[in-house]
């Protein structure tokens, strides 16, 4: 126990020695905190919209100021013919162009059924859709207010579970965890034996009395440390600064959390221990980071995947706790379904370690 604590201690110096290694570990999680959790939306806010009225009646009229007054939309270009929404799609002046025919407003009013033109740039075609659905979804209420009341279809009431405003960082915050830890924890596991040949200290660890066990324990305690307080830092800040709440249980949160970076730890030291230089282990942690980023469901749901490169995401354990984290933070996740993501992880962790280990041996003879 004294030859591992000892090695714990010095592994956990070697990291707060180092200047550029402190800013770098600090630093970045706070920045990807506030930018990403910003930056990385699926909401389209401030586009610009054509309008091609033919009809100039009141419910037309009306269509275009909701569409105008709409938070989603910065400005209403007025368009005089085919010519000039044509040009105005193919400069990119605006993303959709709405047409409204002559006898809108008289459909609308005799039947209480019209149908406008949507013609949308297919260059940007998520942001379209959305824009889209942004309109359909005014257009339909501009409908419902033009019915006589008598003649009114009874309406449905929508309630989202889990999001109830559909605010789109609540999805991202959570799955920032995932990211951040597994950047930060494999950043740094991979480093340390790559870092401990470059300096020449290698050769130390191979005639010291410690065993490999006990070399690959204490240095996985600096990264384990290092993912937990990041963790943490953004458990904190999501529902006091962001308002994302966590409804979850923090002992099921930590286990998870706990056993994800064990998982992170194996990846790092198979990545350290096939490195001969930190800058070699450097470009082997980013390769082994952007697949497991990609892979995770976070960019993109699994269920959209070729069926082939589904399979290959059971291997990745930031699957499993990208999963975990949504559910803790918005809908309590109980124990059952956590295990179930659980136990895949814990998997992984042992094949991944016991990887290592059977590596770093092979280096040391």
């Amino acid at each position: 126990m004294r030859r591992l604590m000892a090695m714990i201690v010095k592994e956990i110096w070697a990291v707060i020695r180092d200047p550029k290694a402190r800013v770098v570990l600090v630093v970045p999680p706070l920045l990807q905190l506030f930018i990403f959790s910003y930056a990385t939306t699926l909401d389209v806010k401030n586009v610009d919209v054509g309008v091609l009225d033919r009809s100039s009646g009141v419910h037309s009229s009306e269509l275009i100021s909701q569409i105008a007054g709409s938070p989603n939309f910065r400005r209403i270009t007025r368009l005089a013919d085919t010519q000039a929404l044509a040009d105005a799609i193919d400069n990119q002046r605006v993303i959709a162009a709405i047409v409204i025919d002559e006898d809108f407003d008289r459909q609308l009013t005799s039947t209480g059924h019209a149908s406008i033109g949507v013609i949308l740039d297919g260059r940007r075609s998520n942001a379209a859709q959305i824009v889209s659905s942004y309109i359909s979804q005014i257009a339909a209420s501009v409908g419902a207010d033009a019915l006589p009341r008598a003649n009114a279809e009874p309406g449905s009431v929508i309630t989202n579970w889990y999001n109830p405003s559909l605010d789109f960082i609540w999805f991202t915050l959570p799955s920032l965890i995932v990211i951040v830890v597994l950047v930060a924890g494999l950043s740094v596991t991979s480093q340390s034996v790559a870092r401990e040949r470059e300096l020449g200290t290698f050769d130390q660890l191979m005639v010291s009395p410690l065993r490999v066990h006990e070399i690959l324990i204490g240095k996985m305690v600096p990264p384990l440390i290092l993912g937990t307080f990041n963790a943490t830092l953004y458990l904190i800040l999501a529902p006091l600064v962001f308002g994302v709440p966590f409804t979850g249980s923090l002992l099921l949160f930590y286990i998870s959390l706990e056993t994800y970076l064990l998982a992170l730890i194996g990846v790092g030291m198979l990545v350290s221990a096939a490195s001969q230089t930190q800058q070699q282990a450097f470009l082997g942690s980013f390769l082994a980071t952007t697949p497991l980023i990609l892979l995770s469901g976070y960019a993109s749901p699994i269920d959209n995947m070729p069926g082939w490169l589904q399979l290959i995401t059971y291997a990745n354990p930031a699957r499993y706790f990208l999963v975990i984290v949504q559910g803790q933070f918005l809908k309590a996740m109980p124990a059952g379904p956590v295990f179930h993501q659980l136990w895949p992880m814990a998997i992984i962790a042992c094949v991944t370690l016991s990887a290592a280990a059977w590596l770093f041996r092979a280096r040391m003879e």
